[in-house]
């Protein structure tokens, strides 16, 4: 299957069971009456809305290159992810409104039934499959919007575990339990849409990658046996891949298809990183002076301060 195909399957698959969540926790909020399951049921309306979203967001990347977007459309995604995290945050402040305001008016009763306590557990088992799920087609194929969608669920499982204990709780003479378990919902909610926002505001940012990628890139550049030093180095995120630009120190009397070999073998080095996108290397000769020896003897392996 490919890239494409994934991603897309994933988005589908993610809205089917979030629309299925929503009428089961519905049709358990209306014969219960509690607001735990009330909260769980806004919640997944959020996320079966920005699953949509999602889907049309993942059919706008997988889109190929043209002539008006060269790079392609992947850096769609950061701004899927936050659309998901405003929806999502809108709706923990929506549930977290709720519970209050039931609290404070003291018309707490205990939910009837035995439904709101199924419809959590099926909750609990969908959420933690799509977590897994989502989890593994983000990793595989590096995409921030799916990541999101897998952060989101894992936090759906702790607030449908949450709220099921509000239920049950209140079922057994605690009926405060249940705008308490909402409350708690919807600080799980809140807290999965500014985690998203953080991780995806560096994509747009053009933040530099975690250190052990830089390393691994500096590795890769040094490994090439004609290479004597690297310098200049820069990787930063250009939304979910990285652009990395550096300059490599090779002897001066290399002829110029000799350069252009070493020049080459190195970009596919580095290109081969699963999160890396394009990679830009520019030969330097010994004799342009920009060759920086350290105290050892040995060449300097460089920076990201293009000064240095």
């Amino acid at each position: 299957m490919s890239s494409r195909q994934a991603l897309r399957r994933a988005g589908a698959v993610v809205l089917a069971v979030n629309v299925g969540l929503v009428l089961a926790k519905a049709g358990a909020w209306y014969l219960s009456g509690s607001l735990a399951v009330g909260s769980e049921a806004v919640n997944s309306l959020a996320d079966a809305s920005y699953s949509l979203v999602i889907l049309a967001g993942l059919y706008l990347t997988t889109q190929p290159p043209d002539l008006e977007h060269p790079h392609g459309h992947e850096r769609i995604e950061p701004f899927v992810s936050l659309f998901i995290a405003g929806a999502i945050i809108l709706a923990g402040l929506a549930i977290l409104y709720g519970a209050v305001t039931a609290v404070l008016a003291g018309s707490v009763e205990a939910p009837a039934g035995a439904s709101a306590v199924a419809v959590l557990i099926v909750a609990i088992v969908a959420k933690l499959w799509l977590y897994r799920y989502c989890k593994g087609v983000a990793e595989r194929e590096n995409s921030p919007a799916v990541a999101a969608t897998a952060v989101d669920n894992r936090n759906d499982v702790l607030a449908s575990g949450a709220a099921l204990l509000g239920v049950a709780g209140a079922q057994v003479g605690y009926p405060i339990l249940d705008p308490v378990a909402a409350g708690v919902v919807a600080i799980f909610v809140c807290y999965s849409g500014i985690d998203i926002v953080r991780d995806n505001l560096n994509y747009l940012l053009g933040a530099a990658p975690p250190e052990p990628l830089r390393e691994e890139i500096l590795a890769r550049a040094h490994a090439h046996p004609d290479v004597e030093g690297v310098h200049d180095v820069i990787a930063h995120y250009v939304g979910p891949e990285i652009d990395v630009s550096l300059h490599i120190e090779v002897e001066g009397d290399r002829t110029l298809a000799e350069a252009h070999d070493i020049e080459s073998a190195v970009v596919e080095s580095i290109r081969d990183l699963d999160s890396v996108d394009d990679v830009f290397v520019h030969v330097d000769p010994k004799e342009l002076g920009e060759w920086k020896v350290s105290s050892d003897g040995g060449s300097d392996e460089g920076s990201d301060d293009p000064e240095a």
